[in-house]
C-alpha cells in the first residue's frame, strides 16, 4: 500500500533572527546527518532585522543603528546566498529538503512551486523575475528579481528566496513581503527600491500558511505532521548558536 512520505512541519515561531538562523542551520545539518525529516516552517522576526547573505561583505554602516518603534534593528547573516532582507510586516518560510536531482535554479523552481500554487489559491498570480547577473550590484534583495524569485502582476515581488546545499540536502527559505512600513523600507534602500505590495485586505498571517501548508502537501505529495521544537531541540539549537 502506498504510504507518502512524513515532513515535520514546525508552528510559527517569532524570534530574534540570529536564532531563526540558528534553527535552520540545525535543521539542515539534522536532515543531513540522517536525524531528522524533511521540514517546513514559517516564522517572523522580532526585534525587525536585516538579514544579510552569507557572502556579502559590504554593506552601509548605518544599518548597525538604525531604530525602529523605539528598538534597534538586528543586522544577521544568513547561512544562503543573497543580498540583503528586510524582516518588518513579513513571513518567512523555510524548507530543508534532499533528493533533489538539477541545478540550482531547477531545485528552486522545484520548490517554489508550493508558492506559486498555494498563492494562486488565494486569488494571487505570481511568475518569476527575469533578471540577469546584474542583480549582485545590488545590495538590496528586494530591488530586483531573479528566475529564484516570485513577483506579482505588476512588477512587485513578492518573494526573495535563498538557498544553500551541503552534499544532497537543500536549505531555501524565504521572505514573503506583507505589510512592510515603507518609510523604514526607504530608509534602508532608498526610495527607488520601493514598490508597493498590494495583496488582498482578508490575507491574514494563519489564512496564508494554511494555503500554503495545503499547496506543500499536494505538490511534494507529503503528509504533514505538526512538532513544535522539544526542550531538547532547543538546548541543541542554542548550543550550537554559542
Amino acid at each position: 500500500m502506498y504510504s507518502k512520505q512524513v515532513w515535520r512541519l514546525i508552528p510559527l515561531l517569532k524570534a530574534a533572527g540570529n536564532v531563526q538562523m540558528a534553527i535552520d542551520s540545525w535543521l539542515l545539518a539534522q536532515h543531513q546527518s540522517g536525524k531528522h525529516p524533511p521540514t517546513l516552517r514559517f516564522y517572523t522576526w522580532s526585534p525587525a532585522a536585516i538579514s544579510l547573505g552569507y557572502h556579502q561583505r559590504e554593506y552601509p554602516q548605518f544599518w548597525d543603528n538604525l531604530i525602529w518603534q523605539g528598538g534597534k534593528l538586528d543586522v544577521v547573516r544568513r547561512p544562503t546566498g543573497g543580498r540583503a532582507v528586510l524582516h518588518q510586516g513579513d513571513l518567512t518560510y523555510a524548507v530543508v529538503i534532499s533528493g533533489f536531482n538539477g541545478d540550482r535554479l531547477q531545485a528552486y523552481q522545484k520548490i517554489c512551486e508550493f508558492l506559486i500554487q498555494g498563492w494562486r489559491s488565494l486569488g494571487v498570480e505570481l511568475q518569476y523575475g527575469t533578471a540577469g547577473r546584474g542583480y549582485i550590484h545590488n545590495p538590496n534583495c528586494f530591488g530586483t528579481a531573479t528566475g529564484a524569485d516570485l513577483i506579482l502582476p505588476n512588477g512587485a515581488k513578492l518573494i526573495g528566496s535563498a538557498q544553500l546545499r551541503r552534499g544532497g540536502v537543500i536549505l531555501q527559505h524565504g521572505s514573503i513581503r506583507l505589510h512592510q512600513d515603507a518609510e523604514l523600507f526607504t530608509q534602508i534602500f532608498g526610495a527607488e527600491s520601493w514598490t508597493q505590495v498590494q495583496l488582498p485586505p482578508s490575507l491574514n498571517v494563519e489564512v496564508i500558511m494554511t494555503a500554503l501548508m495545503a499547496a506543500a502537501s499536494y505538490c511534494f505529495d507529503i503528509e504533514l505532521i505538526v512538532e513544535p521544537l522539544t526542550q531538547l531541540e532547543w538546548e541543541e539549537i542554542l548550543g550550537a548558536r554559542g
